[in-house]
């Protein structure tokens, strides 16, 4: 074999009449030939994706000619990256416009989420007009609609659920520079997720405890029921219809409604799963309360190649941070705080609203730090860095009085 010929090739890539000469894991154990096979067929192709990432083709025992050899080993999302996207606003700037932002798109949200419960059909038009305000927010600057998000979020979970996605996942097509209209196509899958939901019983949904074989069964209706009623309405974007088919297809086949396997799963889905996931961990249901920010990734993070890819995971760790905004922080010098904006440069030095004095006193006033630059108002000499996270509510801290001081 020559192995100086070989030409590394990402399996999303790989076409039958390819010769397979090595994998990215051993070959033991494995239902394929250990000196390399030419692949035959699309089964034959599908077995290949379930084990492997990435292989090896030697191209003189190949049957068709390779595509060039820069997009091989390129990942389907890499090839989607279009842009580097920066803020062209400030968070003060923007906080106006983002503040409108949400209220228009939580109002379209619960009306959108309300018809479909009585009954009436879900309406394309209406779908965009609830995630454009969301996708111009965030096009502008990452964290403040996230900001207010955090600090507002609705009464009603299926409503806070919804536009949480649609957010989460408009950030993260942000994150990895998709083109604009992906991030629209991701904001209405986001919000679109659970809509075949309003259809299962609400006490199914909000039981504490194991559901028992029949009751799981409706609930796991609800995609095949959100995939019609979006087909009703006429949507047909491919990123749509993956996000809403596979936000419950797990890496390790353990998911549904068909039991796919990592890169049987389309990049949306997987998408659409761990951001549904991360709202539903950081999301206050009558059965658990909410984890803080930090702890779903932490808890996210445990499943990488398990429930979920991990670079996939890597991403949105990178896209959210360390102190993912709106977290509630401890500082080294005792005063209790929330994370306000990332700093790209410095993931562990955000800007931060300082809420109370070293001994846990509510400031009448609050202040922001730049961790960075340490540009703020606190008196001190000494260099100011997060010490630690808390929970959501800490020392009695409410989210929502912080945006009121700030909208004042």
């Amino acid at each position: 074999m020559q192995m100086g010929t070989e030409k590394k090739v990402n399996v999303a890539y790989v076409r039958p009449g390819m010769f397979i000469s090595r994998l990215d894991r051993p070959w033991l154990g494995l239902p394929f030939p250990l000196e390399g096979f030419l692949l035959q067929d699309a089964r034959e192709l599908d077995l290949l994706r379930k084990y492997c990432d990435v292989v090896y083709v030697d191209p003189a025992r190949s049957t068709i000619r390779l595509p060039r050899p820069e997009e091989l080993e390129k990942a389907p999302e890499q090839r989607l990256r279009v842009t580097n996207y920066v803020n062209t606003r400030s968070h003060d700037e923007e906080f106006p416009h983002a503040r409108l932002a949400f209220d228009q798109a939580s109002a379209l949200t619960e009306a959108l989420i309300a018809d479909i419960r009585a009954g009436k059909k879900l309406h394309l038009d209406n779908v965009i007009a609830a995630v454009d305000p969301v996708v111009k927010s965030v096009l502008r600057n990452a964290d403040t609609f996230l900001w207010i998000s955090r600090l507002r979020k609705l009464h009603n979970y299926d409503y806070s659920h919804a536009l949480n996605c649609s957010l989460l996942a408009t950030l993260f097509g942000r994150h990895m520079g998709f083109h604009e209209e992906v991030l629209i196509n991701l904001a209405m899958g986001g919000l679109l997720l659970d809509v075949g939901k309003s259809e299962v019983p609400e006490a199914i949904l909000m039981r504490p405890g194991p559901l028992n074989d029949a009751e799981q069964i409706q609930v796991r209706r609800h995609v095949d029921l959100g995939l019609r009623a979006i087909e009703a309405a006429g949507i047909r974007e491919p990123v749509v219809l993956a996000m809403v088919g596979g936000h419950h297809e797990r890496h390790d086949g353990s998911g549904y409604p068909f039991g796919l396997v990592r890169n049987q799963i389309p990049l949306f889905a997987r998408i659409g799963a761990v951001v549904d996931t991360y709202d539903a961990l950081t999301s206050a249901r009558p059965y658990r309360p909410a984890l803080a920010a930090h702890q779903a990734l932490q808890s996210i993070y445990r499943f990488r190649d398990k429930h979920f890819q991990s670079e996939l995971i890597e991403q949105l760790m990178q896209c959210l941070s360390v102190y993912p905004t709106g977290s509630l922080v401890e500082l080294n010098s005792g005063e209790v705080a929330i994370v306000l904006a990332q700093n790209q440069a410095r993931r562990l030095r955000p800007q931060v609203m300082v809420l109370t004095t070293a001994d846990k006193q509510r400031l009448e006033q609050f202040y922001v730090i730049d961790l960075l630059n340490q540009a703020g108002t606190s008196g001190s000499d000494a260099p100011m860095e997060i010490a630690s996270t808390l929970e959501p509510g800490a020392f009695g801290i409410d989210p929502h009085e912080i945006y009121l001081a700030q909208a004042a």
